[in-house]
């Protein structure tokens, strides 16, 4: 992939986008950007329906579903869930002809190479086609939503090499491939503009316009091959008589933005000295981590790891909205983003010395204080109440677990907290305040007091981060009620650094929160299954097994509790035991990309940073890196089979570096260096630019 964080392409051997069907559906070959949206037609005027949830005592009315299968196409929680969705701009491929006029096939290619320079942001490819060599440079623009394709070949000349720019439709089927290219009447593309060095295009789905200026360094003839489509040639190819006075390279410019774009681009060169600038000031400026001389076998895969997440989240996750957790690679949840997932997306950029990036993206939360500011006053409550699943417009979808999630209230402090530590001046305490304040309202408002108990409690209804636990019947889960704590206790700090006084408010709930859920010895995921660990243990629920009842799966959030969380409440002396019972007793195949550095988070803050390594490393199906970085996303089947679900899966990029900062930078208070690398001589870590975290 290439890209700037708030559009990205990505490409295949040829460097562009043209065999897209050599690929499996889940990993499309798409040009998306974080502005590009798109709503099917609302015949039925669709309006969010709430449903009425007894609590403690008193209604309330969630956006809620008990069920989303069979769902009628039309009906209107489909339409709400759907809308908005992402789409793809454009299919950007390779004209390809042999001199017998053949279309290029796969198997016509040979002696293919493809490099991705990260430091200077180019994706470089070359092959062999009909006895010629053809070399193409990719690279996106860092400050336009622009596409750069260079080609360098003799076949230019001979008109059998050029670029085809196709517009799609948008799939009913939008997850993971939004394209739609078999319905070309349902939108249009209107030529605005021509002439032998540019095009201009308006594109019209539905209610959404976008416009594609196309811009080469040479004269070209802009072939309109369909009602959506256009193949770029350079003017005098296939005349036998001009060849030779013909150029080998062209570059051809693609801008894809919102309104149109009269101005002129920048030439081929600024363009290129602009991406080649920016990369080189990305890589300058941030953090790093250096394993040279280490006898550990894994010290090179676990740096590949680290380079090639900082380039992967830079390019699909630092951008003006929260990225979906595919980035802007292919589509899931109809590309909406989840509002708990930003903390292992973009927290690193504050701890790796990029905070500008994250600032970009935190103002998505300042536009929307007062929306969600009018959601809490919805149930009767004080502050501001973030959504789960949501689009650029705010609005939570509707879903059987979407309205109980509660671990991404505390996020905007914990982000607020990373950027107020690389910038620790009263500008970033004004900026943020009223997120933070409002915020810690809201973890002050939701937990109801239980009289009997003399606590406050969180839920019912609640869903944690652990997602298998009945909402409705679920309370006080030991991550959920830490993070709580976190995040009342930072907006404290910061009213004092404002020479405020303490909120009392805050400090009563804070004195009287539930304490963190326990028994025989181990913290317990939720304090309303108080015989976890003796299921976890039984016949039914281990050994592999996947029944109904066996709650031993997904996220081990409770050891959250002390990892990514500083734990002031958290005995470790119990954690360490808790650990040992997940890393025991865990159905591990059933985990995310994010659980492994979540726990050798808790690892590294236990001092067992021979634990921490190896779970780094831990052999399960969604904790397997490809060669670009990526992670790919895989389910375990009711066979004991692995189902694809999509290729990447970008949170586990932003974990990894989050627990690396934990094990290599250390924490508040903690003094000695590398923490979670083993002091055996076996790994030797140099850290630079990387800041300790809470």
């Amino acid at each position: 992939m290439v890209g700037n964080g708030d559009f990205a392409f990505t490409a295949d051997i040829t460097g562009l986008q043209t065999f897209p069907q050599r690929y499996a559906a889940q990993a499309p070959l798409l040009t998306e950007a974080q502005w590009a949206w798109h709503s099917f037609p609302n015949p039925q005027c669709c309006r969010q329906r709430r449903v009425p949830v007894d609590v403690h005592g008193r209604i309330e009315y969630y956006p809620w579903v008990r069920d989303l299968s069979g769902l009628p196409a039309h009906s209107a929680i489909r339409w709400l869930r759907e809308n908005p969705h992402r789409f793809s701009l454009a299919r950007v491929s390779l004209y390809l002809r042999s001199g017998d006029g053949r279309d290029a096939r796969f198997s016509d290619l040979s002696a293919t190479q493809q490099k991705l320079d990260l430091w200077s942001g180019v994706l470089r490819s070359r092959f062999n086609f009909d006895g010629e060599a053809v070399r193409v440079e990719t690279r996106v623009h860092p400050h336009l939503d622009m596409l750069m394709v260079t080609l360098d070949s003799s076949a230019l000349a001979e008109g059998k090499l050029g670029v085809n720019l196709s517009l799609p439709g948008i799939s009913a089927n939008l997850d993971p491939d939004p394209e739609d290219w078999s319905h070309p009447q349902r939108y249009l593309t209107i030529v605005t503009g021509r002439s032998a060095r540019r095009l201009s295009l308006e594109c019209i789905l539905d209610a959404t316009r976008y416009y594609a200026t196309v811009v080469a360094d040479h004269d070209v003839t802009f072939a309109r091959t369909g009602p959506h489509a256009f193949t770029i040639l350079l003017s005098g190819a296939r005349t036998p008589a001009g060849r030779s006075a013909l150029p080998h390279a062209l570059t051809v410019m693609v801008l894809f933005s919102r309104q149109p774009h009269p101005g002129a681009l920048p030439s081929a060169a600024a363009a290129r000295t602009a991406v080649a600038d920016h990369w080189h000031r990305f890589w300058q400026s941030g953090g790093a981590v250096d394993f040279s001389g280490s006898a550990d076998p894994r010290a090179f895969e676990l740096e590949r790891r680290i380079v090639l997440s900082q380039y992967l989240l830079a390019v699909n996750a630092a951008g003006l909205y929260p990225p979906q957790e595919t980035g802007l690679f292919s589509n899931s949840w109809y590309g909406k983003f989840h509002l708990e997932m930003l903390l292992w997306h973009e927290g690193w950029l504050a701890v790796w010395g990029h905070p500008a990036l994250l600032a970009r993206t935190m103002s998505w939360y300042l536009r929307h204080l007062a929306q969600a500011e009018a959601r809490a006053r919805a149930h009767g409550w004080r502050g501001a109440l973030w959504p789960k699943m949501v689009g650029p417009d705010g609005r939570e979808s509707p879903s059987p677990i979407n309205p109980f999630i509660m671990w991404q209230q505390p996020t905007p402090i914990y982000l607020s907290e990373l950027l107020y530590r690389s910038r620790p001046d009263r500008a970033t305490l004004l900026r943020y305040r009223d997120l933070v304040f409002r915020t810690a309202d809201l973890l002050a408002s939701f937990p109801y007091f239980d009289r009997a108990r003399g606590e406050y409690v969180l839920g019912p209804p609640i869903m944690p981060a652990q997602e298998v636990f009945p909402p409705l019947a679920t309370f006080d889960p030991t991550f959920e009620l830490e993070y709580f704590r976190f995040g009342l206790r930072t907006a404290q700090e910061w009213r004092r650094r404002l020479g405020l006084a303490p909120d009392l408010r805050w400090a009563a709930v804070l004195a009287r929160l539930a304490p963190l859920p326990q028994s025989d010895g181990l913290y317990l995921p939720v304090a309303s299954v108080p015989d976890f660990w003796r299921q976890a243990q039984s016949a039914a629920c281990s050994h592999g097994h996947t029944g109904p009842r066996c709650l031993n799966r997904d996220h081990p959030s409770l050891v959250g509790a002390l990892g990514l969380l500083p734990g002031e409440d958290v005995d470790p002396g119990t954690m360490r035991r808790t650990l040992a019972a997940v890393l025991a007793h865990w159905d591990l195949r059933q985990t995310w990309g994010w659980d492994f550095p979540l726990l050798a988070m808790t690892a590294t803050r236990l001092h067992e940073p021979q634990t921490a390594v190896d779970l780094l490393f831990y052999d399960a199906p969604n904790d397997h890196w490809g060669a670009a970085g990526m992670t790919p996303r895989r389910h375990l089947t009711a066979a004991g089979t692995y189902d694809l679900d999509g290729e990447t899966y970008f949170p586990s990029n932003g974990s990894l570096l989050l627990a690396v900062a934990l094990m290599a930078a250390g924490w508040d208070g903690e003094s000695a260096p590398t923490p979670g690398f083993p002091h055996d001589g076996r790994w030797h870590v140099r850290v630079e630019g990387v800041s300790k975290l809470p």
